[in-house]
């Protein structure tokens, strides 16, 4: 029983293909371009192709994305966001009233039911939540502001779903949707959700850009993305180099090249947009006449902004760019699990010392640091070599790779350990890996 709670390599549900060389391992179509998360995540077991654009998230990955979620509410609840959980069938009457009904063309999943009644499946939620909001109908200035957001999957029916989670047909998101007594009230809410947003890609240790961008389908006056500079990215963005502007390419008139600030000239990059504000004013709440009583008691119809952050887009981004060419890396925060173990190679010398007390620092482990008791895999496939193990660990971009080698014969036994991320290797005694690892945090 005591090994039950032990995590085992050979038994998750992670189908490895560490080998894959090139094409291998990974669900494009003849002729189509992979990009580095895609191949990184289909060959270490994270995702699995279903249809086009559609993906099983394999275990590794949903413990990766709770943990995504865990501190993304962290984020909201700091700026007042309360969460709730909307449907995903969205009727079609709600979206014909905000004009997106035909607005959006094919890129929405539309379906009747039985008695032939219209819906969509929902891309985002500003009709829905709206609707939600206007339903109450005594809502005082009082209770403003109203923050409200979800962690749900979304649908776009992409015409070339391609890159893995980058652009996908369904997908998780995390939406907020703002409510304010005035424009000058909605303009600060602005403010503090995007300071969510730095604050969260900061601890993630993501290297964003938030750049001004256009309002597209949602609408509004005022728009930002955050993005994570890439190669692969489908945004075409300028920059000044030292940092006073930055915008999507399709926000500017002709052709700008120098920084409206500095004059400096523009750079171009490409970008993956991870997260997006709007800034919507009465845009939806006249249509659902969403209104709230003001100090007057006379109704008001309420200031609206509405913020996105792609989830599953932010687990792969971070991927693409934080990885090499074979090897994924994670943000340390979000990584499915902080280390792996490996015992001696089966027939060794240093066998059954060796695995015994690997056992101990596990169990100490477990007890001195119970925040890391589920953190941590044990590679027991024994009839291969450590280096073997070591190898296929540093692609699967554990942090922390804790080995029992030739030195845990020594009195006091000595553990060899691999910090991924800086590339370090130490060698500790059973109390100095635990000391290493209480600076580890995990959500």
């Amino acid at each position: 029983a005591g090994g039950a709670k032990r995590p085992l390599l050979s038994q998750l549900f992670q189908p490895l293909n560490l080998q894959g060389g090139g094409e291998a391992g990974w669900d494009g179509r003849a002729g189509e371009p992979a990009c580095r998360s895609q191949k990184l995540m289909l060959q270490g077991g994270l995702i699995h192709p279903s249809s086009p654009g559609c993906y099983y998230y394999m275990p590794p990955a949903v413990r990766a994305m709770e943990k995504l979620i865990k501190v993304t509410d962290e984020e909201m609840r700091a700026v007042g966001g309360q969460k709730l959980n909307m449907p995903c069938l969205s009727s079609a009457e709600l979206w014909r009233a905000s004009g997106r009904w035909d607005r959006m063309g094919p890129e929405l999943f539309r379906l009747a039911d039985r008695h032939g009644k219209g819906y969509c499946l929902g891309p985002t939620h500003e009709e829905a939540v709206t609707e939600l909001v206007a339903a109450q109908s005594n809502l005082s200035y009082k209770q403003l502001p109203l923050r409200l957001y979800q962690v749900t999957r979304k649908f776009r029916d992409e015409p070339k779903p391609r890159f893995g989670l980058l652009r996908s047909r369904e997908f998780y998101m995390k939406d907020m949707y703002t409510f304010d007594a005035s424009e000058e009230a909605a303009r600060q809410t602005y403010d503090l959700v995007c300071d969510a947003y730095r604050s969260l890609f900061d601890r993630l240790g993501l290297p964003f850009i938030k750049v001004r961008a256009a309002t597209g389908s949602i609408g509004g006056t005022v728009s930002h993305e955050f993005q994570l500079p890439a190669g692969v990215g489908e945004d075409r963005l300028v920059v000044c180099p030292d940092g006073h502007f930055a915008a999507n390419v399709e926000t500017l008139n002709g052709e700008q090249t120098s920084c409206p600030t500095c004059g400096e000239k523009l750079t171009q990059t490409r970008g993956i947009e991870v997260g997006h504000t709007f800034y919507l004013g009465t845009k939806y709440s006249s249509v659902s006449n969403a209104v709230f009583y003001s100090p007057e008691n006379k109704p008001r119809l309420a200031e609206m902004g509405c913020y996105g952050l792609g989830i599953t887009r932010i687990l792969a981004a971070s991927i693409e760019v934080l990885s090499t060419e074979d090897s994924i890396r994670w943000p340390s925060l979000i990584a499915p699990y902080q280390l792996c173990f490996i015992p001696p190679k089966r027939g060794s010398k240093e066998e059954e010392e060796g695995a015994a007390l690997l056992e101990r620092v596990y169990d100490d482990l477990a007890e001195a640091l119970p925040h890391l008791a589920g953190e941590s895999v044990l590679d027991d496939r024994t009839q291969l070599t450590i280096g073997k193990r070591l190898k296929d660990a540093n692609k699967l971009g554990y942090p922390y790779v804790v080995i029992a080698g030739k030195r845990v014969c020594e009195d006091p036994p000595v553990f060899e350990v691999w910090h991924q991320n800086t590339g370090q290797v130490l060698f500790l005694t059973k109390e100095g890996v635990i000391e290493l690892l209480s600076k580890v945090q995990v959500p």
